[in-house]
């Protein structure tokens, strides 16, 4: 094989290969099943308050997740490879999972929702 030949298929490598190992798009990161019960005692005030944090705590991650893949894009183009999933994502689950918990208990408890 010819030197010129072999540039381009070099250079296809190395832009495919900075694909690998990206981080998750925050937007596709669903989150994990809570069981409702610890929220059962919960009076409307106080599931307000945790859905308030649990929002809160959500755009964090969110941004942080999002800083992650940006980050993880430029060493990709650089090194080839990106920093994969962090511990962001994983909480990130776990938080939108609980939320989703307190939300249907304040559904069930027929609280106003301001979320």
């Amino acid at each position: 094989m010819k030197l010129t030949n072999l540039i381009p298929a070099v250079i296809s490598i190395v832009v495919l290969s900075g694909c690998f190992n990206l981080p998750t798009q925050s937007s596709q990161i669903t989150g994990t099943y809570v069981s409702g019960l610890k929220y059962e005692d919960f009076e409307c005030e106080r599931l307000t308050v945790e859905a308030d944090s649990l929002s809160r705590r959500e755009r964090q991650l969110v941004q942080a997740q999002d800083q992650r893949r940006q980050s993880s894009k430029v060493q990709a183009f650089w090194i080839g490879y990106g920093q994969g999933d962090g511990i962001e994502a994983s909480e990130l689950s776990m938080v939108r999972g609980e939320r989703e918990a307190v939300l249907k208990a304040m559904d069930s408890k027929r609280c106003s929702t301001r979320n």
